[in-house]
């Protein structure tokens, strides 16, 4: 399989890049169908390659292995927190944005970014709606709270929980990664705040008259089954009762069904619990997880020839990347795997990139979480930080970005949204690459 079967996941990011851009009516209106086309453009290559038996158990193994339990664990997440309404008057001034964000931060690595993200962006855009400028916000929002913050623990980000479902000790990144973030955190809430001063004396002055409503949080009956949803996943993770159902050569294991079955379960619970009001007064819609899981799902799709270019190591396509990681020696370059992992995050599924460069370092967690920390620690601030420097780099970016879009915020084009994170985000990455902060990555 050569580079041309790529070309449809190519041509899918470059509509999700440019349509926005170039006619937003016509892709707002028709975006499931484009990026059904594209995707449906891959499997019919696949078919022409391997034939119709072959490409319909990737096309299974795509759907039910790897998207089915991702897309699940965001609807629950979005829809519980969803009830969540933080309410009353917050006024948008540079300490209380930096505060709501560095909360964020903090909470991301428990609740998962997404969870944390779907609580926070409602409020922190009621508390800047009266402001001129105020996307700045928002991007500054999906860099922490909805990536770097979920770099401790494997709730924090799918990426790292499927490091956890291949042996990974749970507090590992907790362990080995907080110096790096709290300083990438700390650089991050520094960098914002002082733009967001400059922003705010730009400003005209507030002619409000008082404070208004006080802060209120309703929607309690939610936080216990966010509690239900980090403890769905943690159960799923350690009980194994060896059982599986084979689908056209997909295992799909019993405690991932009945996961997916009781994460569901907690959204329904959800809807029903909370009053009708709270999702109003959020302005809750089912817009933007329809479109995270429109585009998402040809995303695993059409990534289909791509992840087996790459699985195909020395043999394939992508054997200059094998070569690139590893040394002549054998040993791994961790700085490497680090740009790798992060850049292709960037614009793939960061989840399956994570494990496409898991299993290139071996695959074995006690060699990685042992002798070769470093290499994991590369890979896991990769795919978690760099997966900010798009809005399809990590699933609560574009979530965020469409929620902020129905509130009327202007955020920036797929490119304008790369630059304005790759300025930012690319010196703290080159600071971490040289940084003498162990797990230190090594150049060989």
């Amino acid at each position: 399989m050569r580079w041309p079967y790529a070309l449809p996941f190519a041509g899918l990011l470059l509509s999700i890049a440019l349509g926005p851009l170039f006619f937003p009516k016509f892709w707002h209106h028709h975006y499931g169908k484009i990026a059904a086309a594209w995707s449906v453009l891959a499997l019919i290559s696949l078919v022409w390659l391997a034939g119709g038996m072959a490409t319909l158990g990737a096309l299974v193994h795509a759907m039910l292995a790897e998207y089915l339990g991702f897309i699940v664990l965001l609807f629950s997440l979005y829809v519980v927190a969803g009830g969540i309404l933080i309410s009353g008057y917050i006024k948008g001034t540079p300490g209380v944005n930096t505060g709501i964000l560095a909360l964020g931060t903090l909470m991301a690595s428990v609740v998962g970014t997404t969870g944390a993200a779907m609580i926070l962006i409602r409020p922190l855009i009621r508390a800047n709606r009266q402001r001129r400028t105020n996307a700045h916000v928002v991007i500054f929002f999906i860099i922490l709270v909805a990536n770097v913050g979920g770099a401790l623990s494997p709730l924090g980000d799918p990426p790292l929980f499927v490091g956890f479902l291949h042996g990974v000790d749970f507090f590992w990144t907790t362990r080995n990664l907080w110096l790096q973030t709290a300083i990438v955190a700390g650089f991050l809430l520094a960098i914002f705040a002082v733009v967001d001063v400059w922003r705010f004396r730009g400003e005209p002055l507030s002619t409000g008259t008082g404070p208004g409503e006080p802060l209120r949080l309703r929607g309690l009956i939610n936080l216990p089954l966010i509690a239900a949803i980090v403890a769905s996943l943690l159960v799923s993770a350690m009980w194994k009762p060896g059982i599986a159902f084979d689908i056209l050569g997909t295992r799909l294991e019993l405690e991932s069904i009945v996961r997916n079955v009781v994460l569901l379960a907690i959204a329904g619970l959800s809807m029903w619990l909370t009053p009708d009001e709270h999702r109003q007064a959020n302005g809750f819609t089912w817009e933007p997880i329809r479109e995270v899981a429109k585009l998402f799902a040809a995303i695993f799709v059409a990534i289909i020839p791509v992840i087996a270019m790459l699985d195909a190591g020395h043999h394939g396509a992508f054997a200059w990347l094998l070569s690139a990681v590893t040394a002549p020696d054998g040993s791994p370059r961790e700085v490497a795997y680090f740009w790798f992992t992060g850049l292709m995050s960037a614009f793939l599924d960061n989840a399956p990139t994570y494990l496409l460069f898991f299993e290139l370092a071996g695959g074995d967690p006690q060699v990685l979480m042992n002798e070769l920390s470093g290499t994991l620690a590369s890979i896991s601030m990769g795919a978690v930080y760099m997966g900010a420097l798009t809005y399809i780099g990590n699933a609560p970016n574009f979530m965020v970005s469409s929620i902020a879009n129905e509130s009327g915020i202007e955020m920036p084009s797929f490119f304008g949204y790369l630059l304005r994170a790759g300025a930012v985000l690319i010196p703290l990455f080159l600071l971490l690459t040289i940084l003498p902060v162990a797990p230190i990555l090594h150049w060989h």
